[in-house]
């Protein structure tokens, strides 16, 4: 789940277009949960799994006019494009509770709530944990499965990297979606499609995954389990693996991306969202980074603390007390 953070100084994740209105705004909702401190070290301090359990209508109610939608008459591809597309639009991806000293934990409902009642974002984890959770109570079958995102020299980063969602709809769609890779697709791709797809984000494709340092590699569509790479533009983004994960599977690829000084968040702010016509807006730390759908970009620096929270506040919708700055991973239990 390296995806976004280390494209935060790249085009790729700094991506948005000109400064207009920030997100959609919403009706009122429920009210804030306020996350609280991590717990000292280890793999369970401060990002943990709870206890599996739907939400209730109200919820669900309540996070479809976070992204400013009706709940779908039925659970279809068209309904999940626009679900996926406002997803982006709307929650930003963000890395800010690891720099706030605040608890990650892995649980549908919990994740639902900070998404929905606090109004915030999150990181793949956090977000794709929402939106399939979100997903399956709207009707959608969702397999969550982990990846492994290729970094620098095509070197893949550590199990449990990434976590992304396979969705599957009554009509027999079967589609992946991802709204927890900043500079991603907008829309779901076709899982078993190999050729290439077409997305305003791109041009992607999936297809048997290139060997690893070990020399293994993913197989095609013979070996149902088979490793799978997700390309962008002709560039391997991610190593998908296709057996079925539970989410708290992924509680100690969280607690590590939130603890070492080897992640990509531990060592930089970012909070970056999709704009409505298609660019992206992307605050790290007091940098903002504005790229237009056609790629052009301008950067500036916030001088004043005031003109970082008024950013954070009108252009993602998240209320701060203080403004956040890089916490020594070394303290982060």
């Amino acid at each position: 789940m390296r995806e976004a953070a280390h494209e935060d100084t790249n085009v790729d994740m700094n991506v948005d277009t000109t400064e207009g209105a920030g997100p959609s705004p919403a009706p009122s909702l429920t009210p804030s949960t306020t996350p609280t401190p991590t717990p000292g070290p280890g793999p369970d301090a401060g990002t943990r799994a709870g206890a599996a359990a739907g939400p209730d209508a109200t919820a669900v109610d309540a996070y479809l006019r976070r992204l400013g939608v009706e709940r779908p008459a039925r659970p279809t591809a068209g309904a999940l494009r626009e679900l996926h597309l406002r997803h982006l639009r709307t929650v930003p991806f963000e890395n800010l509770s690891v720099h706030l000293g605040e608890e990650i934990v892995l649980d549908g409902k919990r994740l639902m709530d900070k998404v929905v009642s606090g109004r915030r974002g999150g990181f793949c984890y956090e977000l794709n944990g929402a939106f399939g959770t979100l997903l399956t109570a709207l009707g959608y079958e969702v397999t969550l499965l982990a990846a492994r995102v290729y970094g620098e020299g095509g070197r893949l980063g550590i199990p449990y990297d990434h976590l992304a969602l396979r969705v599957q709809t009554p009509d027999g769609d079967d589609l992946l979606a991802d709204v927890g890779f900043g500079a991603h697709c907008l829309l779901p791709l076709a899982f078993g499609e190999r050729g290439d797809q077409e997305d305003p984000g791109g041009t992607f494709r999936i297809t048997g995954a290139a060997p690893d340092a070990a020399g293994v590699r993913g197989g095609q569509d013979a070996a149902p389990l088979a490793d799978l790479d997700v390309l962008r533009d002709g560039k391997r983004v991610y190593r998908l693996e296709r057996r079925p994960r539970a989410l708290g599977d992924f509680v100690a690829g969280a607690w590590w991306h939130r603890t070492s000084p080897q992640s990509h968040f531990t060592r930089s702010l970012v909070c970056s969202r999709v704009t409505e016509d298609g660019g992206r807006i992307t605050l790290s730390g007091r940098r903002v980074t504005a790229t237009a759908a056609d790629g052009t970009r301008e950067e500036r620096e916030l001088g004043t603390d005031e003109e970082v929270l008024a950013y954070y506040r009108d252009r993602f919708g998240i209320r701060l007390a203080q403004v956040p700055t890089v916490r020594d991973p070394h303290r982060a239990g």
